[in-house]
């Protein structure tokens, strides 16, 4: 058995024949020489192309490590299944990175052959070749494509599957007949049925449940035959298929109608496995049948068994899903008036409303909607205006954006948008509420510029067409305040969350987490305005509410992002210790809620590292900063601001440990990056390079690093003021730069003045303040001025003490009499 099995249909127990074609098939997989050669089985509708692949896997799965089954008809699916082996891979999760960038890390590590060379990946009905191009793997392993389009045999090695051999046909239903069937009568149900496999599993099914007579049997194959040819059927569907299914449902219909009936519904889902709980319960504006059928467990549960036993459905028990085969969906639906399908598909989309009604934030749910995903496009939901389908339409929204596959969401944003524009109007309300999805999406992709001019135009409908107080003008005035810090502007991204804030709170009986998260963006804009103890105190307030209220169960991903903000705050406003407590607390949390890779808990353990190395334990916080570096690199590549935080993390702590060449690699490259993702003038590329200039100092290039901190504390001035914890971080940094260049008066006189600036924002006994105050001291002593030297001294020590103690790292740097450095870690915006 492989290592890793994933996904593989159940082995069909009747499977005859192909003995020739599968050993063609591994033979021409197993002899490539060195990149994957992906091969083709393809072949008209119901020949077995399906289960021809699962027997490949059942057969030869000895030879493979990992074995992992991909639906191919819908692009939305392809990137899902390949993106759920990244944890199994031991990549980040999709809940980390989104679907598009873990399916994109799979690909890489199939390529690479980490872990694992011998792998199989099995993309079923891939309709087209140009929807594949750039999901199929290279490497040292194996692709199998099982398509009904011959156009693959002009891009892979493509073995066609015909229908069977005739030996094969009297072979399989004598297999398929338990009580048994002649040879002769094998021959003659063979050949008027064109030893069409799927036709045959057909036959076989019925005679084995009615008995009836090979004779009768093809009577009635006759005489439904010459009806199909006198009505034209279409050429798509085979003859001797359409003859063997309706006789199969005539016989499902006499002896269990209601069987029939749910085989229609199920004809309306997708292809792909339907769960059997969607059935479970008789929802309003279901027809009275299907609603009976539903109240009755045990006549439910015989109306699937019969589908099953006339071959009409697919059980796997063990998951609890039915799955109906393409081409008998489409024989089903071509039987039913237009009134009948538009009926029947309406009611499946009632059907997955009620299977999803349960909160996509929770991560609990997110197997349904998982098991969902895939019926969604076929059964048409974008097109219905139901407003509890067009609530199921946003609940999709939501977990696949709550869930990090941010590029399928996409995919269906845009797909609802298009839809629903014509349908309702650009100024519908569930239109402007899509428009806020995408402009989060843009946001989470790191994508600030397209998010920013949608979050105007949503913004400016909302005000006007749902007023300023409705959920969805506020989530996007919520949305606008990013945009602005994305851009640098913190003052006017602050007073459009406070307004957010105003509003909300002005809504009677408004609480829960659509206050926390606006009190939360409020504080997140007091920690960029240098107000720390502000931040704190809202956030505490917060923190205990949702505690009070249980808001940890109800939504572990928003807690964590509280938690984490509170911790950033008490760390940000000087107690590194009580940070590491926090941090630590609320990143085991988020481990045990929502898993090692999932995007909050990332970040935490990101902030756990910098108050750790704040707080002297530097080989903790170099272990996690290493870690999520390399999570973030592989899951959302080096250019993502999320990756571009955890780079700077991980520079400045190899800094302080000494690896200082590692530390000015990853930071000079971090810095180029920054302009690629915010403006060139925006606080946080400045204030890393002012991380930058700490290096270039420290690996001797002093004149360098003066003209890198002169600019980029030039940059501060203008966007943040000089008295903005950002700027006097750069001035402190530029007073060391002064003083090792011999300019120790004017290295005194920045150093000083920013020591007093420090005082008046962030406290006397801030530890970037003390910072300041070491620094001013050695200037003293620099230019001679011992006795103020030692005021400074006395008074700092004892600072020290009070604080961070004697014993940290810092305070061993001021008492050996040398300078400290200042660097800056970005929080998120």
């Amino acid at each position: 058995m492989p290592q890793i099995w994933g996904k593989v249909p159940p082995r069909n127990k009747n499977f005859t024949g192909r003995t020739d074609l599968l050993e063609r098939l591994r033979g021409g997989l197993a002899n490539r020489v060195t990149a994957v050669v992906p091969h083709a089985l393809h072949g008209l509708g119901g020949v077995g192309k399906t289960q021809m692949a699962v027997e490949y896997a059942y057969r030869y799965r000895s030879a493979y490590d990992l074995v992992w089954w991909i639906p191919a008809d819908q692009p939305v699916l392809v990137r899902s299944s390949l993106a759920s082996l990244a944890q199994p891979l031991g990549l980040p999760s999709a809940s980390v990175s989104g679907v598009e960038d873990a399916a994109n890390a799979v690909l890489d590590a199939l390529r690479r052959g980490e872990p694992y060379t011998n792998w199989l990946l099995i993309f079923d009905n891939a309709d087209e070749p140009e929807e594949l191009t750039e999901t199929l793997p290279q490497g040292p392993g194996h692709v199998l494509i099982t398509s009904r389009n011959h156009r693959w045999a002009g891009v892979v090695d493509a073995v066609p599957i015909d229908v069977f051999t005739r030996e094969e046909s009297i072979e399989f239903l004598t297999r398929r007949v338990p009580r048994g069937i002649s040879t002769e009568n094998a021959d003659r149900l063979a050949e008027e049925l064109g030893d069409l496999p799927l036709a045959l599993e057909q036959a076989g099914a019925l005679h084995a449940e009615t008995g009836i007579a090979v004779s009768d049997y093809l009577q009635l194959l006759g005489e439904r035959t010459s009806q199909l040819l006198s009505q034209g059927k279409p050429t798509e569907y085979p003859v001797s298929m359409t003859a063997a299914w309706a006789l199969s449902v005539a016989s499902l219909e006499e002896k269990m109608p209601e069987a029939l009936e749910l085989l229609r519904y199920c004809a309306f889902f997708g292809p792909e496995p339907i769960p059997r709980d969607a059935f479970s319960k008789a929802v309003p504006g279901l027809s009275a049948g299907l609603a009976d059928l539903i109240r009755d467990p045990i006549r439910l549960s015989r109306a699937i068994g019969e589908l099953g036993r006339f071959a009409l459905a697919r059980l796997d028990l063990p998951a609890r899903t039915i799955q109906v085969h393409r081409l008998i969906q489409a024989l089903v639906r071509d039987e039913l008036s237009e009134a009948e399908q538009g009926r029947l598909r309406h009611e499946v989309h009632l059907l997955l409303a009620e299977y999803t009604k349960s909160d996509p934030n929770d991560s609990v749910n997110w197997q349904k909607y998982l098991n969902a995903l895939g019926h969604f496009e076929p059964a048409g939901v974008a097109q219905c205006q139901d407003p509890v389908v067009r609530d199921l339409s946003l609940n999709l929204i939501t977990y696949l954006y709550a869930s990090g596959d941010y590029g399928s969401a996409r995919i269906f944003v845009e797909s609802f948008l298009e839809e629903w524009t014509a349908s309702s109007g650009a100024d519908h309300e569930n239109v402007l509420r899509l428009h806020v999805e995408m402009g989060n999406l843009l946001r989470e992709l790191g994508q600030y510029p397209d998010a920013t001019e949608r979050g105007l135009q949503t913004l400016d409908a909302a005000e006007k067409t749902l007023g300023p107080d409705h959920e969805t003008t506020l989530r996007a005035l919520r949305g606008r305040a990013t945009d602005l810090r994305s851009s640098g502007d913190f003052q006017q991204a602050f007073e459009s969350d406070q307004e957010a804030l105003r509003r909300i709170e002005a809504k009677a009986g408004e609480k829960g987490f659509t206050l926390w998260r606006a009190i939360n963006s409020v504080a997140l804009d007091y920690g960029l305005r240098s107000n720390y103890n502000q931040a704190r105190t809202l956030l505490e307030q917060v923190y205990r509410d949702v505690l009070v209220a249980g808001g940890q169960a109800q939504d572990p991903s928003a807690y964590t992002n509280i938690y984490t903000g509170l911790a950033r705050a008490v760390r940000l406003s000087g107690d590194f210790s009580e940070a590491c407590d926090l941090g630590e607390d609320a990143y085991a949390f988020s481990v045990e809620s929502l898993g090692p890779d999932h995007p909050w808990t990332l970040r935490t353990g990101k902030d756990l590292s910098i108050a750790w190395r704040r707080a002297g334990d530097y080989e903790r916080a170099l272990e996690v900063g290493e870690d999520v570096h390399q999570r973030y690199v592989r899951a959302f590549g080096v250019g993502h601001p999320d990756t571009l935080a955890a780079a700077t993390c991980l520079a400045n702590i190899r800094r302080t440990m000494g690896e200082f060449q590692d530390a000015l690699t990853l930071a000079e490259d971090t810095v180029r990056r920054y302009p690629r993702v915010y403006p060139a003038e925006h606080p946080y590329y400045h204030a890393c390079s002012g991380n930058l200039a700490i290096l270039q100092r420290v690996t001797g290039d002093v004149g360098l690093a003066r003209k890198t901190n002169e600019k980029a504390l030039a940059g501060l001035e203008f966007k943040l003021s000089r008295d903005h914890h950002y700027s006097l971080t750069v001035a402190l940094n530029l007073a060391s730069d002064l003083a090792e260049l011999g300019e120790v008066e004017a290295a005194h006189r920045l150093c000083s003045g920013t020591m007093r600036r420090l005082r008046a924002l962030v406290g006397e006994e801030h530890p970037l303040t003390l910072s300041a105050a070491a620094n001013t001291v050695a200037n003293l002593r620099a230019l001679g001025r011992d006795e103020d030297a030692d005021a400074l001294f006395a008074e700092t020590e004892q600072a020290y003490r009070h604080t961070l103690t004697l014993e940290h790292p810092d305070a061993q740097v001021f008492l050996e009499g040398r300078r400290l450095d200042a660097d800056f870690d970005p929080p998120p915006i």
